[in-house]
């Protein structure tokens, strides 16, 4: 008796590309679910006393006032 066949790929190329094959969805921020708590909390106070960050932000509050003096100005 014949060995019957265990694998084939026929025609699964072409239903997958009849709907398209999409790329995953990229997210500005990925979930912290089921991420280790112990690294949550570390991620937490080493983001709250990043120093560099808060002037990276004091400078962008800094150019923004500058933007608007001008167009006021104007």
């Amino acid at each position: 008796m014949a060995k019957s066949k265990n694998y084939t790929n026929h025609n699964q190329t072409k239903k997958a590309h009849r709907n398209g094959i999409k790329k995953p969805k990229k997210f500005r921020h990925e979930s912290t679910l089921g991420v280790d708590i112990k690294f949550l909390r570390n991620q937490k106070f080493c983001k709250r006393h990043n120093l560099s960050t808060q002037r990276q932000i004091k400078k962008r509050i800094q150019r923004k006032e500058e933007r608007a003096a001008k167009l006021n100005g104007l």
